[in-house]
């Protein structure tokens, strides 16, 4: 079974975002973010967009398939 990894926290934390910038820069919640950070919700496609415009990094590079 494929599961899904991300590097949201490390990526957030470097551009010296807090969860709730992104969350309502994103127009989502704390929890929304808090949940894509610890893998126990993998994000519609629109939000992996919005994450990887907002972090200025690519899609892949933010979230990985872990095989």
């Amino acid at each position: 079974m494929e599961t899904m990894k991300n590097k949201l926290k490390e990526l957030r934390k470097g551009l010296g975002l807090r969860q709730e910038d992104v969350a309502s820069r994103l127009g989502v919640t704390r929890q929304t973010i808090i949940a894509v950070e610890n893998n126990k919700y993998n994000p519609t496609l629109e939000l992996a967009m919005k994450l990887a415009r907002l972090l200025n990094t690519p899609v892949e590079v933010i979230f990985q398939l872990d095989e």
